[in-house]
């Protein structure tokens, strides 16, 4: 029989625990367990029957176990003169707290297995790790080289859309000079780990943070040499960027405009000489002082541990089980009727299995469960290191039980006990878009019929959002992941958590803390704060775009210049080769459905223009796909193509009237205010 944690922590524990918060602030989680790129593609296949499958599984089980305890680790299995010997390693990077790197590791291994099969190698990066597995040696010995300067495939890039505006020249020279630096260090650091990272102030209100990092297998030089190689990326994808990180197989640079890494790693200062005899006597009294002002600090954390340990179990004793208070039950209709207890949710989800989980994502995992009645429900249980707090617990049901839509998500109830806190939903047994829209394998069941009826789906829940519910909605975190799809693959917007409530007659809002994807953000929100319908609209048109080619939006394009999916996309749209853009598997419909794909790429091409007033409302975006025929305005460039050409070039190509070669009737208004 399973039972709820106990709170009831021994003393000697407890005292460390509040020593170790009084001591020191925790960081925020801010990435997911969600792959930033994979790489299994033009690799050979193993057979089922083979001995491969049971050495790449028994492979990345010590991996996964040996994360618990390494940061980097490196194993073989099957051999050394077997042809089925496999390579594996893992690498945490340095900002990894030792949960994460445990956390990250376990999801690649699952990952690598479910988006790679019969792959005989395979690759996978996230914020946190990155992982990968070869039947060739993917050690430096005996050939360094490889490793060194791979090939661009084994390569990941991400990057910041928004420019450096300012002294952009100087800008890239210090980035340049600072990216120098810590390859240097990391390449010399006496600790092992080969890592550095250094900040340089550009003005009084950007400073730059960079961090580099090689496998601890690598020799000082091999490690220099592809920091070097890496480096030299940087003007080709990401020149004059507020961001942007490169992996490669056995090194990894990332640099932004704000402080990603927890920790400052400095280099190790020359040992210093012995201290002469003269200086002896004040030595010694100094290492007192030390000493009793250490003892004198213990104490009084000691007695201050003690002191809330007894409240506590006071407040225990007189509530056993937490109960909602009345803030957070307020704005919360029904809220007695909604809520679960801990013990119900347990049973249903077989104490909360392996064989129950369902997904994993930023705030915690998503269990499938079955209540006693025999319903179906999917249980997310918020981490306990999650950065979602009590705030956006209540956050979520108050929105979720509020809304009722076919196409959002429905919640079922909550559970609030303990240290628990966990969401109860309707059970959607097809997973989320990202699964088969992503897949080479599963993206053939969505042709355009079903593609039609999830965008139809998404664009009546994000109207519903912004016109029609009262508050008013702004999701903050559309992407393929937070769209679940039902048994009959109609769409169920997901993931209420980083939602805000507009007033009636509020139209727009800004941040200090910027909260979602990063690659779905709109220009004014990813640099500003400034939030509004219009954002949600362009995290739309992007994955409208991906919807249509069937590629994420972290793909790459390399025709005359390194290109985004948004960029690349504007390119063949305003060359009149719109048709190259579309997933090959739909090419072969007729030509209604090619006129309804064309029409969708324009309608995604015009939801990620920079100017917020010229992307289109929701509303205006559900009538002209009910419209057979219109004639829409010609799109701008996307943020991320200003990101990569000369202002010059833009002004030519935003001025250049570009025909349509399929809409014909007009709409009278495109962006009502």
């Amino acid at each position: 029989m399973c039972t709820m944690p106990s709170l009831n922590i021994p003393l000697p524990p407890c005292i460390f625990l509040v020593l170790f918060f009084l001591l020191i602030s925790q960081r925020c989680c801010y990435g997911s367990y969600t792959p930033l790129g994979f790489d299994c593609s033009n690799t050979s296949t193993y057979s089922q029957n083979s001995s491969y499958p049971s050495n790449l599984n028994l492979l990345l089980s010590n991996l996964s176990n040996a994360s618990s305890k390494n940061s980097y680790y490196n194993s073989t299995t099957g051999g050394e003169d077997s042809s089925e010997t496999i390579y594996g390693m893992f690498l945490c990077l340095n900002d990894a707290t030792k949960n994460q790197c445990q956390d990250c590791v376990s999801s690649a291994t699952k990952y690598i297995i479910q988006h790679c099969p019969n792959r005989k190698m395979a690759m996978v990066s996230y914020d946190y790790c990155f992982l990968r597995y070869s039947n060739q040696s993917i050690f430096p010995e005996p050939n360094p080289s490889i490793f060194i300067h791979p090939d661009d495939s084994s390569s990941y890039v991400e990057h910041n859309p928004i420019p450096i505006n300012v002294e952009p020249h100087r800008f890239r020279k210090m980035l340049r000079d600072t990216m120098d630096e810590i390859a240097t260090q990391a390449a010399n650091d006496r600790s092992g780990k080969k890592v550095a990272t250094k900040e340089t102030n550009f003005t009084n209100q950007i400073t730059i943070y960079a961090l580099s990092q090689c496998t601890p297998d690598l020799s000082t030089s091999a490690c220099l040499k592809c920091l070097k190689t890496v480096i030299t990326k940087f003007p080709v994808c990401c020149t004059g960027q507020r961001g942007a990180r490169i992996f490669y197989p056995s090194c990894y640079i990332r640099y932004e405009v704000y402080s990603f890494y927890t920790t400052k790693t400095v280099p190790v200062p020359p040992l210093a000489p012995p201290p002469s005899k003269s200086k002896g006597h004040h030595d010694k009294m100094r290492k007192k002082v030390i000493v009793g002002t250490i003892v004198l600090i213990v104490l009084i954390l000691l007695f201050s541990g003690i002191f809330l340990l007894r409240r506590w179990r006071m407040k225990k004793s007189k509530a056993p089980k937490m109960e909602l208070s009345d803030d957070l039950l307020s704005g919360i209709v029904t809220a007695e009727s909604l809520q679960y207890d801990f013990s119900t949710i347990e049973t249903a989800t077989n104490c909360f299995s392996a064989q129950n989980e369902i997904g994993k994502g930023g705030f915690g995992d998503v269990y499938k469960g079955e209540l006693i009645t025999g319903q179906e429900i999917a249980v997310k249980r918020l981490s306990r290191r999650s950065s979602q707090g009590v705030e956006e617990f209540k956050n979520e049901v108050v929105l979720v039980a509020k809304l009722q839509h076919r196409n959002l998500v429905r919640l079922l109830g909550f559970c609030l006990e303990g240290e628990e806190k966990i969401l109860i939903y309707e059970f959607v047994p097809n997973k989320s878009l990202d699964y088969f829209l992503f897949d080479t394998k599963k993206q053939a069941l969505l042709n355009w019929s079903v593609r039609d009826k999830i965008i139809r789906g998404i664009v009546r829940g994000l109207v519903y959002l912004h016109e029609d519910s009262r508050p008013r909605i702004i999701h903050r975190d559309l992407k393929a992941s937070n769209i679940l799809l039902d048994k009959d693959m109609n769409p169920k917007i997901s993931d209420f958590g980083m939602a805000r409530i507009f007033g009636v007659d509020q139209t727009e809002g800004s941040t200090n803390i910027i909260v979602g994807t990063y690659s779905y953000m709109s220009p004014e929100y990813a640099m500003h704060g400034q939030f509004s319908v219009k954002s949600d609209v362009f995290s739309f048109g992007v994955l409208l775009l991906e919807i249509i080619s069937g590629k994420t939006i972290r793909t790459l394009y390399q025709e005359d210049g390194l290109h985004d999916l948004l960029t690349h996309a504007w390119k063949l749209w305003k060359d009149d080769r719109a048709m190259e853009f579309v997933d090959p598997t739909l090419i072969n419909g007729d030509s209604k459905s090619l006129s309804e794909v064309v029409k969708c790429l324009h309608i995604g091409l015009l939801c990620v223009q920079n100017e917020v007033d010229e992307r289109p409302t929701t509303a205006l975006i559900a009538h002209i796909l009910s419209t057979d025929s219109a004639t829409l305005p010609e799109p701008n460039p996307p943020t991320s193509f200003k990101a990569y050409a000369g202002m010059k070039t833009i002004n030519q190509l935003t001025n250049k009237s570009i025909p349509l070669p399929i809409l014909q009737e007009s709409i009278t208004e495109l962006c009502p205010r």
